[in-house]
Formats: C-alpha cells, structure tokens, sequence
C-alpha cells in the first residue's frame, strides 16, 4: 500500500477514536455508493454527519480541509442522500471535516463542524 494510502487508513482510525470519544455514535465507515465514498457516518442526537477525513504529513501546501473539492462535495452528497432514503431516515444532515496533520512531531486533529454545505 502507497504512502499515503497508509496514513490516510491511519488518519480514519485516529477520526473515530477522536469522534466517538466526543460522543458521537459511528454507523459507518467508508460507505460507498457509486463513485462516492464518504469516510465516516456518524449521528449524534437527531443529527446524522458525514464526516470526511483529510490527513497529512505537513500543513505546507495548505491545510487538509482546503482538499475538499466541489465535486467531492457533490459526491457526497448524492451519497448520503441515498444512504437517508434507504434507511427510511427523517433527519438532519450535516457534514464535517475532521483534518489531521500526523508527522514525527506528533498528531494535531482539528473538527471542522458544518464545513460546508449542499445545495
């Protein structure tokens, strides 16, 4: 496995350690549907996140969350939304980035609530 295929599976381990220890209640993770993949699904009260991971070695070509890109998004959303019709769900959706630089320094997790929305 590449390099950072490594550290991105690493960085999903670490996302729901640092989610459920926050109280969140993990239903999935890497859910697919089509050519989407949505990192973590997790619901916390009434409220249903989709929760992408972004996890790097170095903040120096930007910060994780900036990698986040409209069609991503698009995908996203065309997911979780199949995902509510299928499982009959009336809730809220709300989607999140949890960005993590993980290096020889050590691991700086940031949640990023609401980082974006659909239209």
């Amino acid at each position: 496995m590449a390099e950072h295929n490594t550290l991105g599976k690493e960085g999903e381990k670490l996302a729901v350690k640092f989610l459920r220890d926050h109280e969140y209640n993990i239903l999935e993770t890497n859910y697919r549907y089509q050519k989407a993949e949505i990192d973590i699904i997790a619901q916390k009260g009434d409220i249903i996140i989709v929760i992408e991971v972004k996890t790097r070695s170095t903040p120096e070509f930007g910060d994780p969350q900036d990698f986040v890109k409209p069609k991503q998004i698009q995908l996203l959303v065309k997911a979780i939304d199949h995902y509510v019709v299928e499982n009959d769900l009336d809730v809220e959706v709300r989607f999140d980035i949890v960005a993590i630089i993980k290096n020889k320094l050590g691991t700086r997790i940031e949640h990023l609530e609401d980082a974006f929305y659909h239209f």
